[in-house]
C-alpha cells in the first residue's frame, strides 16, 4: 500500500499522539467515529458565470429594492392616527427608511399606493394610502395574526442554527425583512414572542434572543429525504442535495466527478453539533451548503443579497469565505447580478413546488408588487392627458423635484 506525503504525515501525527488513536476511538460514542476518517479531495471549482433569465425575471426578488422602502413608508402612513401624514413627517427620514431618492419623488412614483392631496395649512402636500393599499395592509396584518406560530417557528429555527442557540437581536433585525416579520415583532420580543424565547445578555453588552431546545429539529433536507429517499434520520447519514442545472451550464469532468462523490458524503444538519468536524474536509463543506440551503428556505422569497448574509458567519459556524459556496454549487444556487448587487437564490424553491413550504407572506407581497406595477399605467395616462407637465420650461405647483427642506421650514415657522 502506498500513500502520498500528505497522507503519511497525517497518519504519523495520528498514531504518535497521546493518548493513542485507538484509545480515543474506543472511548468515543459511535456518532463521532467520522472525526477520524474525514478527508479533503479539494477540486478548484471555478467557472464563468452563466446568466439564467428565469431566475433574473422573478419579480418578487428583484423588485424588493423598491418594495422594501415602499412598505416602510406605507407603515408610517398606516400608523398615523388619521391614516395620513404631511410630507414633512418623513422627508428627513429617507435614509432610515431606505428610500433611494427624495421621499416626495418616491411617493409620487407610486400613485396606485400613495394618494397625494393638499393639506390644511400652507398648501403642504399630504399623503394617504389608496383604498387598494388599505385593503392589502389589512391582509398583511391578518397574515401576521393568523400565521404567528409559523413566523415564530422560522425565527426559532434561525436561532437554533447558531452554535449556542442564541443570536444577537441586532443580527435578527438585519434578517427581519427576509424572514417576513412585522416591525413590532422585535420591538418587544418578550411581549410578542412565545414562551420558548428569552432575552439574554451577550458579549459586548449586546442583547440576544435565546431558545430552549426541547426536541430534535429536522431540516428541510432531512424531512424531504425521509419522504423521497428513504433517509432514516441517523447521524452522519448521507443525503444527496437536489440539483437543478441551468440551461447551457456544463461542468468540467473533474468537477462533475467531485460533485458525484460530494453527494455521497454524510449530511450534517444545521441544527446538530459540528464542533468535531475538520473545517478543511469535504464533510464540513457539505455542512456549509446545508446551512445555506436551510437558511434560504426560511426566507420569504428563498433568496437574499449575498452581502447581507455575512453578518451570520460568526454565529452559524461558517468559514471566512463561505460566500464562495454559492459559486461552487451552481446546480443548487443561482447568483443574480441585477440591481447592481449579487443575490443568492435557492433554485429548489422555484423548480420544485412541493419541496419547500411557501412563506405565508409571499402571496401578499406579490399582490403589493402587482399594485406597484399598476402605477406605471396611471403615470402614463397622466402624461398623455397633461403633456404640458413634461415641458422643460413649465413647473407645476407640486412637481417631482419639490424642495422638501423648504416645506419643513415653512411647517416649522407656521407652528
Amino acid at each position: 500500500m502506498f500513500f502520498d506525503r500528505a497522507t503519511q504525515r497525517n497518519l504519523k501525527h495520528l498514531f504518535s499522539s497521546r493518548p493513542s488513536i485507538c484509545a480515543l476511538i474506543f472511548k468515543c460514542p459511535p456518532d463521532y467515529y467520522h472525526i477520524f476518517i474525514q478527508k479533503r479531495n479539494y477540486v478548484d471549482v471555478y467557472m464563468n458565470w452563466k446568466k439564467d433569465s428565469y431566475y433574473d425575471s422573478i419579480e418578487s426578488i428583484h423588485k424588493s429594492i423598491e418594495f422594501k422602502p415602499l412598505v416602510a413608508l406605507k407603515n408610517c402612513i398606516a400608523a398615523a392616527p388619521d391614516g395620513c401624514i404631511p410630507i414633512s413627517a418623513v422627508s428627513k427620514r429617507g435614509k432610515d427608511l431606505g428610500v433611494p431618492t427624495k421621499v416626495a419623488r418616491f411617493l409620487r412614483q407610486y400613485p396606485s399606493v400613495f394618494q397625494e392631496f393638499t393639506g390644511p395649512n400652507h398648501n403642504l402636500p399630504w399623503f394617504r394610502l389608496t383604498p387598494e393599499a388599505v385593503q392589502l395592509n389589512g391582509e398583511e396584518h391578518k397574515v401576521y395574526s393568523d400565521c404567528k406560530a409559523d413566523l415564530e417557528e422560522r425565527l426559532k429555527k434561525l436561532v437554533l442554527m447558531s452554535g449556542q442557540n442564541r443570536l444577537p437581536l441586532k443580527i435578527i433585525q438585519g434578517m427581519q425583512w427576509y424572514l417576513g416579520f412585522p416591525d413590532e415583532f422585535l420591538r418587544d420580543p418578550e411581549g410578542n414572542l412565545g414562551g420558548c424565547f428569552r432575552i439574554v445578555e451577550m458579549e459586548d453588552g449586546m442583547k440576544g434572543l435565546a431558545v430552549e431546545r426541547n426536541e430534535r429539529v429536522l431540516s428541510v433536507m432531512q424531512k424531504n429525504g425521509m419522504k423521497k429517499c428513504g433517509y432514516g434520520g441517523n447521524p452522519m447519514e448521507a443525503i444527496a442535495f437536489p440539483f437543478f442545472p441551468s440551461k447551457g451550464l456544463r461542468l468540467k469532468k473533474k468537477i462533475s466527478n467531485w460533485l458525484e462523490e460530494f453527494q455521497k458524503l454524510p449530511y450534517v444538519s444545521p441544527y446538530d453539533d459540528y464542533s468535531g468536524l475538520n473545517p478543511c474536509s469535504d464533510v464540513a463543506e457539505k455542512r456549509v451548503v446545508g446551512v445555506l440551503h436551510e437558511l434560504l428556505t426560511l426566507f420569504v422569497e428563498h433568496a437574499a443579497e449575498r452581502k447581507k448574509l455575512l453578518c451570520l458567519r460568526k454565529y452559524l459556524g461558517l468559514p471566512q469565505k463561505f460566500h464562495k459556496v454559492f459559486e461552487r454549487h451552481p446546480h443548487m444556487f443561482y447568483l443574480s447580478l441585477r440591481n447592481k448587487t449579487c443575490t443568492a437564490i435557492l433554485k429548489e424553491a422555484y423548480c420544485d413546488d412541493l419541496a419547500i413550504e411557501a412563506h405565508p407572506l409571499s402571496k401578499v407581497r406579490k399582490k403589493y408588487i402587482n399594485l406597484m406595477k399598476s402605477s406605471d399605467v396611471i403615470l402614463k395616462k397622466r402624461r398623455i392627458n397633461n403633456p404640458v407637465v413634461d415641458h422643460p420650461n413649465v413647473h407645476p405647483k407640486l412637481d417631482l423635484d419639490y424642495v422638501e427642506e423648504d416645506i419643513t421650514e415653512i411647517a416649522e415657522v407656521g407652528s
